[in-house]
């Protein structure tokens, strides 16, 4: 298995994903976008700004060329030849019922020998639905269950560390899983496992999605999901490492920032009611929330 076949099954998975996407949305169709590289690779940006879905990207992009001084550093490699390539989704709806859900499923090797996998996927909601909570922490544990028993509670574990908004002391939302340099077992074996997490983000979303988009939603609850989002944009702007590589890597801006919302908001010093749905929600993001029961 070498790096071409590892790029085509990501390209596979963009296509699926975003014909499920488009059936969900039923407004609107993705927007393409072909670019390249000037260091080497390129990509494929899709977009969709539709009725239901506000804003979401189901990104593919395959990139290599030479390590900075600065990832080189970061990532504890000499410099040396890099190949990187993956998926990454984002998706804002507009109702403030349905979450925001991200996934990113990723493989890199640079110079003979040096290989890992990576990725994940979290859900981010406006209003924690501990039933959501529990059927997407079921859904995620089965899923690393069928690979290694040690996955879910370790890489659940990882997510609240690496999705916590440190200048907030919050999570940014409820949690899922979260892994990097995964090379402990055969590349065939841990690649059945990224392969997992990506196949599963079908039947998650659409739960997820047709549980919710019908409710009906106040003027209130609509400026609640834009602080949210505001949050959103705080973590992956300040904290993300995703963004800061395909930066650092001279990746197509664009594409780096598809997951940013079109709208947010941010008032100063805001702290909901401790006894609303809002100050509910906000009392639930913070890490260790053990959401499957036994």
């Amino acid at each position: 298995m070498n790096k071409e076949e590892i790029s085509n099954w990501f390209k596979s998975l963009q296509d699926e994903i975003c014909i499920c996407l488009e059936g969900l949305d039923g407004s609107a169709k993705f927007q393409e976008d072909i670019w390249e590289r000037i260091g080497g690779g390129g990509g494929r940006t899709r977009i969709i700004q539709g009725k239901n879905i506000e804003k979401g990207g189901v990104n593919f992009s395959a990139v290599h060329g030479l390590l900075s001084d600065n990832m080189s550093k970061s990532l504890d490699l000499p410099s040396n030849d890099f190949y990187a390539t993956g998926v990454s989704i984002v998706l804002h709806p507009s109702n403030p019922h349905v979450p925001i859900i991200h996934m990113n499923v990723r493989y890199f090797e640079a110079g003979a020998g040096i290989w890992w996998f990576g990725g994940g996927i979290d859900v981010t909601p406006h209003y924690v639905i501990e039933d959501d909570a529990k059927f997407f922490h079921n859904h995620i544990k089965t899923v690393c269950d069928a690979h290694d028993y040690t996955y879910y509670s370790e890489h659940k574990k990882w997510a609240d560390d690496y999705f916590f908004i440190k200048h907030r002391n919050e999570t940014r939302g409820i949690g899922g899983i979260f892994f990097d340099k995964l090379n402990q077992k055969s590349k065939i074996a841990c690649f059945e496992y990224v392969k997992g997490v990506g196949k599963a983000f079908n039947d998650i979303y659409t739960h997820l999605y047709n549980s919710n988009i019908s409710k009906s939603f106040s003027e209130g609850e609509k400026e609640w999901q834009l602080i949210r989002r505001g949050r959103y944009v705080e973590f992956n702007l300040v904290w993300d490492r995703g963004t800061k590589f395909g930066l650092e890597t001279d990746g197509r801006t664009e594409s780096i920032l598809m997951s940013l919302p079109k709208d947010a908001k941010w008032f100063y010093n805001h702290h909901p009611d401790p006894a609303s749905e809002e100050g509910k929600t906000q009392s639930l993001l913070k890490k260790g929330i053990e959401w499957i029961e036994g």
